[in-house]
């Protein structure tokens, strides 16, 4: 996941959308507005054509500013105290420590993007954390998978590529020094035909468990996270924009029993950020962080 936002085209659509949307909604008020200003001039409007003018001009800059994109939301959450941010942007250059989703057999070589897509967040983290050597990648996953038992094992026969134990979903790895940890988080299945998929029901219970981590490790910091889910099989029907809700509700719920980290950061990829609506977003957080104060 690049930094840079290459191609801005998608991004500009769903702006200029916005736009039009916005636009012609400001027009449909200025229409209505009109009819019941009717009866007040029996004669017509004064200079009917600056009038006119001076309406579809406030109207364009209404749509102008409601289609602006906001590039950052951040939200401050009281009982607990913590905050969430959603921005695009670079996941491995995002402060403190680091989610990674990875599938029950906890694969990591590439096998030319059969097993890992090359562009994945996965690989990334094998290129830029690990200097693109999978041996130091699953030695450090053994180790933080010692004391967790595989719920079976595939015959080569059967999965051959890849590693054979296959752990439950919502199994936690977490790798990395203290001052850094990356959460290798275990919420797909990595079907026998090598396609990861997972559901609403899963990924729900492996982002519980992820809380459950990260508040064991990492409460006093800051996590940043990819938008996990998004392209799976079995999860095409959730859009962008619902895949980020369902985070961002499963960990604000998982705060109503107390804080889970100081701050969430979830960072978009510039693919899921032209598919999200930002304002959106920020009305969500707001409406959640007020119904958290409420309590």
């Amino acid at each position: 996941m690049s930094g840079r936002f290459p191609g801005r085209s998608p991004v500009s659509r769903r702006t200029a959308a916005a736009f039009l949307r916005n636009t012609a909604a400001a027009f449909g008020g200025v229409a209505v507005a009109g009819q019941l200003a009717g009866p007040l001039f029996p004669h017509g409007l004064p200079a009917p054509g600056w009038v006119t003018a001076g309406a579809a001009g406030a109207c364009v800059l209404w749509g102008a500013v409601r289609a602006r994109p906001v590039p950052v939301v951040r939200q401050e959450f009281r009982r607990p105290d913590m905050t969430v941010v959603v921005e695009g942007g670079d996941l491995f250059t995002a402060p403190g420590h680091l989610v990674v989703g990875f599938c029950d057999t906890f694969d990591t070589a590439p096998a030319d993007g059969r097993l890992i897509d090359g562009g994945s967040v996965q690989a990334q983290l094998l290129r830029r954390r690990y200097d693109g050597d999978p041996d130091r990648l699953d030695a450090e996953l053994a180790d933080a998978l010692a004391a967790v038992a595989p719920q079976s094992r595939e015959l080569r026969a059967d999965k051959p590529l890849g590693k054979l134990d296959r752990y439950p979903l919502g199994t936690v790895a977490v790798l990395g020094p203290p001052s850094r940890l990356v959460f290798a988080t275990a919420y797909s299945r990595l079907g026998r035909d090598l396609v990861a998929s997972s559901g609403v029901e899963d990924l729900w219970f492996s982002l519980n468990r992820l809380w459950d981590a990260v508040d064991r490790r990492a409460r006093t910091g800051s996590v940043a996270m990819p938008l996990v889910g998004s392209g799976l099989a079995r999860m095409d029907y959730l859009d962008q924009d619902s895949l980020l809700r369902l985070i961002l509700m499963s960990f604000i719920a998982r705060s109503r029993e107390g804080a889970v980290c100081r701050e969430l950061r979830v960072v978009l990829r510039p693919a899921d950020l032209a598919n999200v609506s930002m304002p959106e977003v920020r009305a969500f957080l707001r409406s959640m962080a007020a119904g958290l104060s409420e309590r």
